[in-house]
C-alpha cells in the first residue's frame, strides 16, 4: 500500500499543478485560458501512448528479457520521436484549435505553451517510469515535486510580472525545459543502443491500443461536445478538471501490478484491496475540489451532476478490470486482451460521436461496463485465485480458491 500510496502521489503531483495553473491564469491573464485543458486534452494521450512504449514497455523488457540496454534505448528513441510529433501539433496549432470548435486568437500563444508542456513532461515520464522499475519512488517524487513546483512558480512569476502571453510562455518553458534536460541526462550512462521494439509493443499492447483510441475518442469526441455552447463547455472543463489529478493517480494501481507481475511479486486479493482504498482517499478528494471550486464558476448544476456521474461509475469499476488485464497482458494473453480493449474502444468512439452533449461520458461507460464483465470472463475462464491471493492457472490448483 505504501508504495502504491508513493507512486499515486507523484502521479497527482505531476497532474495537479498543472491543472491549478490553468485555475490561476484563468485568473491573472485571462479567464478563457482555464480551458486550453479541455481544448488539449487529447494531446495527453499522445504522452501516455509514448510513454508505454519508450517506457514502460522498455522497461518491462528490461526485467522480462535481461536486456539492460533496453531502458536508456527506449528514452533515446522516445525522445526524438516526440519533439517531431509534438513539434508537428505546434507548426499546426491554428488548425488544431479551429478543429475544436475553439478560438485561435484567444487560445494560440498559451495552446502553444500546452504542447510544449506536454513534451517536455513526456521527457520527464521516461525519468519516473525509469526510477519506479528500479524501485527509486522517493527519487521520483523529489524530482517532480521540485519539477511542479519549478513549472508553477516560473509560470505564475511570469504572467504577474510580464505583459506579453508570448513572453510568459518562452520564459516558462525554456526554465523547465532546462531542468528536464538536466535531470535526463543524470539518468544516462554508458549502454549500448539495444531495444526489442517488438516486444515493448507486446508487453504494452493494451494501453497502447487504448491511448491510440482514446486521442481519437477525445479528438472527435471533444470536439463534438464543445460545439454545444458555453454552459456545456464550462461543465465538462470543469468535471475534468477536478477529477482528471485522480485518474492519474489511479493509474499507479496499473504501474504497480505491472512491476509486480513481471518481478513476480503478484497477489491479486492484496492489489484489489489496496485499489478500492485509493479510491476512496481519491473520491474524498474529488469533493473537496467540487466544494472549494464551485464558487468560481456559474454552473448548471444539472448538466455538471450528470458529466460527473459518467466519472463515479467508472472509478468504482476501474480496479477490477484494470489490475485483471494487466495480469493477462503480461501472462501471454496479450491477443485476447488487446482484441478486447480494441473492441471496446470502437465502441467507446461509435458512442462519442452520438449528437448529443453527453456523448464523451456515454461512451465512457458503456466501454467500461464492456471491459468490466468481458475481461472478468477471460479471467476467471483461466485461471482462480487462492485464498491468500495467488493467481493459479486453471488445471493446476493446489490449494482451496476463492472467486
Amino acid at each position: 500500500m505504501k508504495r502504491l500510496l508513493r507512486i499515486s502521489f507523484n502521479s497527482a503531483i505531476f497532474s495537479l499543478i498543472p491543472i491549478l495553473l490553468w485555475f490561476m491564469l484563468g485568473l491573472l491573464v485571462d479567464e478563457n485560458l482555464v480551458n486550453v485543458f479541455t481544448l488539449t486534452y487529447p494531446l495527453q494521450f499522445i504522452v501516455a501512448l509514448m510513454k508505454s512504449i519508450f517506457a514502460t514497455g522498455a522497461n518491462i523488457s528490461k526485467e522480462k528479457d535481461k536486456n539492460n540496454n533496453s531502458v536508456l534505448s527506449g528514452m533515446t528513441v522516445g525522445i526524438i520521436i516526440g519533439f517531431i510529433v509534438f513539434g508537428i501539433f505546434a507548426i499546426n496549432v491554428e488548425k488544431y484549435i479551429e478543429f475544436m470548435n475553439m478560438d485561435y486568437k484567444i487560445y494560440k500563444e498559451f495552446t502553444l505553451y500546452s504542447i510544449f508542456q506536454l513534451y517536455i513532461q513526456l521527457v520527464f515520464s521516461f525519468v519516473l517510469e525509469k526510477l519506479y522499475f528500479e524501485d527509486k519512488e522517493k527519487e521520483a517524487n523529489k524530482y517532480c515535486m521540485q519539477f511542479n513546483l519549478l513549472n508553477f512558480i516560473v509560470l505564475i512569476s511570469s504572467a504577474i510580472i510580464l505583459k506579453s502571453k508570448i513572453q510568459i510562455v518562452i520564459v516558462t518553458l525554456i526554465i523547465i525545459l532546462l531542468y528536464t534536460a538536466f535531470v535526463t541526462i543524470k539518468q544516462y550512462n554508458k549502454f549500448k543502443f539495444k531495444i526489442n521494439i517488438i516486444n515493448c509493443l507486446k508487453y504494452e499492447s493494451v494501453e497502447i491500443c487504448n491511448n491510440i483510441l482514446f486521442f481519437l475518442i477525445f479528438l472527435f469526441g471533444l470536439s463534438n461536445a464543445l460545439q454545444f455552447g458555453e454552459k456545456y463547455i464550462l461543465a465538462l472543463n470543469f468535471v475534468a478538471l477536478v477529477t482528471d489529478t485522480q485518474w492519474d493517480s489511479f493509474e499507479a494501481i496499473k504501474t504497480v501490478a505491472k512491476i509486480d507481475i513481471s518481478k513476480e511479486k503478484f497477489n491479486y486479493k492484496s492489489h484489489k484491496i489496496n485499489a478500492y482504498k485509493l479510491l476512496v482517499i481519491l473520491l474524498t478528494t474529488v469533493f473537496i475540489m467540487l466544494v472549494i471550486s464551485l464558487k468560481y464558476y456559474n454552473l448548471d448544476f444539472k448538466i455538471t451532476a450528470i458529466y460527473l456521474s459518467f466519472e463515479l461509475i467508472n472509478f468504482i469499476i476501474y480496479p477490477i478490470y484494470v489490475i485483471k488485464t494487466s495480469y493477462l497482458q503480461l501472462e501471454k494473453y496479450e491477443i485476447k486482451v488487446t482484441s478486447n480493449k480494441l473492441f471496446a474502444g470502437i465502441l467507446r468512439m461509435i458512442m462519442s460521436l452520438l449528437k448529443t452533449p453527453y456523448c464523451t461520458g456515454i461512451g465512457q461507460v458503456t466501454s467500461s461496463l464492456y471491459q468490466y464483465i468481458t475481461i472478468n470472463i477471460i479471467f476467471h475462464r483461466n485461471f482462480v485465485v487462492s485464498k491468500s491471493g495467488i493467481v493459479i492457472k486453471k488445471g493446476e490448483e493446489n490449494e482451496n480458491i476463492c472467486t
